[in-house]
């Protein structure tokens, strides 16, 4: 995003050294008494300076950008003392900054704004973030009742490690493909997503076969790795609308589950046809942008900020899997008991998917209105209370669609009891620990953002192993992460540098 610094010095005007060299006016002698002298009094040099650079100066939402330019123009603090009389740029910027009034040209239009969405697409994005989950109806009949040393029924558990596996590297691997498309880099980007979305399907898939379980179940987890890497990379390359053709077959099999009893190679034949379909149009997308020109492939995202990426999505993909698996997970480390009684986790979960939609356009207008107040704000505190405010309006609207998704849900699902005012508060601090972090993350705030997560996601899952309560654990595992997180936000996003 570019900034207010527009000017670029004359290539006429003089260097400090010379500017020095004709400010400075103290005589060479003492004047005698017959000379009769006048005192002379020099100009303040920073007056001329600033009517040379009051565009910049009128502009500027904070001193340091004004500092910015007067370093990248070569003045270095020495020469800010010969010349001006001060300490250094930053003390010359700060003087600059209160000596020329605000002049702002007020909020973007709509055509020049680099963070408009597109609310349809966001909509589509959510569409196929959410009918994923319809391939678990069709392929329940692949897990067996059996019983693993983790007290989960066989194949159970190696599908949740290879989803957890497969979040977190392709989570790596989606920022790091964007990271190379922000550089105008798209073959690089499809290079990054072609050699990593095989590497991390393969891993995740070679996890769910050292765990074990039915062949069946092993398959399927082997075929949902394969779909998650195909799926990164087509909604990466902006290719959600072929994503969403490739899940037809999934979502019109799953409705007829819920109609009819359908034989076992049917639903076969439909995940099969699914997952083809995904890896056929990725690989096409992917071979027709690295026929592209251009990749240079150097200069890319440092590979210490896509770990902490990686990190982030293992985070988040622990927290939501507790949030739906909560009950049952309870019920295998006790392994005592009776099995756990219905629970709303079902509607909750769904709202969620079909929420990430919402949340991903609620991330751009963020950007949007950021952006906007960056150019009209007055001071940095009046910065930082606008961007708190935006902060403040977002967060609360995806809230409350998250809350109606949920109530809507529950109404709609047969055989749940209602949701609880415990169930629903533990989905709203879910939400609000997701939606914050991806927010700083989106902003670059990855290693602060990340190790949040995690702290929450360990804590949570050390008292589920202990025997605690998964909706108490909840509520203060993703609770304390949205405590902090949110006034993190609020701070750091409160800066002007950070939206540069």
């Amino acid at each position: 995003m570019s900034g207010p610094l527009r000017l670029v010095p004359d290539e006429g005007t003089p260097g400090w050294a010379e500017e020095a060299m004709r400010l400075r006016t103290v005589p060479r002698r003492r004047p005698g008494p017959a000379d009769q002298p006048t005192p002379e009094i020099s100009p303040d040099p920073l007056d001329e300076l600033a009517e040379r650079l009051a565009e910049l100066c009128a502009d500027a939402v904070h001193p340091y950008e004004i500092a910015a330019f007067l370093e990248s123009d070569g003045l270095t603090d020495e020469q800010a003392a010969l010349v001006y009389g001060r300490p250094d740029s930053f003390t010359l910027a700060e003087d600059l900054f209160d000596k020329v009034a605000r002049r702002y040209p007020g909020p973007v239009s709509a055509g020049a704004d680099p963070w408009r969405a597109d609310p349809w697409r966001c909509l589509v994005r959510g569409l196929v973030f959410a009918l994923p989950g319809l391939g678990y109806l069709l392929g329940a009949d692949f897990f067996n009742t059996h019983r693993t040393r983790f007290g989960m029924p066989s194949g159970m558990a190696a599908l949740a490690a290879a989803t957890l596996l497969s979040w977190a590297f392709n989570q790596a691997l989606a920022y790091r493909a964007y990271g190379w498309l922000s550089l105008g880099e798209r073959r690089s980007a499809a290079r990054a997503l072609a050699l990593g979305a095989p590497v991390g399907a393969v891993l995740a898939a070679g996890v769910g076969w050292v765990l074990g379980g039915p062949l069946a179940a092993l398959l399927f987890t082997i075929g949902q790795s394969g779909y998650l890497g195909a799926a990164t990379a087509l909604l990466v390359l902006g290719k959600e609308r072929l994503l969403l053709a490739a899940l037809a077959p999934s979502a019109v099999g799953a409705g007829l589950v819920l109609e009819v009893q359908l034989p076992s190679w049917v639903k076969v034949v439909i995940l099969l046809a699914t997952l083809a379909g995904t890896l056929g149009l990725a690989g096409w997308e992917l071979r027709l942008c690295l026929a592209e020109p251009g990749g240079s492939g150097r200069g890319g995202p440092a590979w210490h900020v896509t770990g902490a990426a990686g990190l982030f999505g293992l985070a988040v993909g622990t927290l939501t899997m507790i949030s739906g698996l909560g009950p049952t997970l309870h019920h295998a480390v006790r392994a005592t008991g009776p099995a756990p009684a219905p629970s709303a986790t079902g509607p909750c979960l769904v709202a969620l998917t079909l929420s990430l939609g919402l949340a991903e356009w609620l991330l751009y207008r963020y950007r949007s209105l950021a952006t906007a107040a960056l150019r009209t704000s007055a001071s940095p505190a009046a910065f930082r209370r606008r961007t708190a405010l935006v902060l403040a309006g977002c967060l609360l609207g995806y809230l409350l669609v998250v809350a109606g998704l949920a109530l809507g849900a529950d109404a709609l699902w047969a055989h749940t009891p209602p949701i609880g005012t415990t169930q629903l508060t533990d989905l709203l601090l879910l939400a609000a620990t997701l939606w914050t972090a991806l927010l700083l993350q989106a902003l670059s705030v990855t290693w602060r953002t990340a190790g949040l997560c995690l702290a929450a996601a360990g804590y949570e899952v050390l008292a589920l192993l202990t025997g605690g309560d998964p909706q108490e654990l909840q509520l203060y595992g993703c609770g304390a992460a949205a405590v902090l997180l949110i006034p993190l936000a609020v701070i750091v996003l409160g800066r002007t540098t950070r939206h540069r």
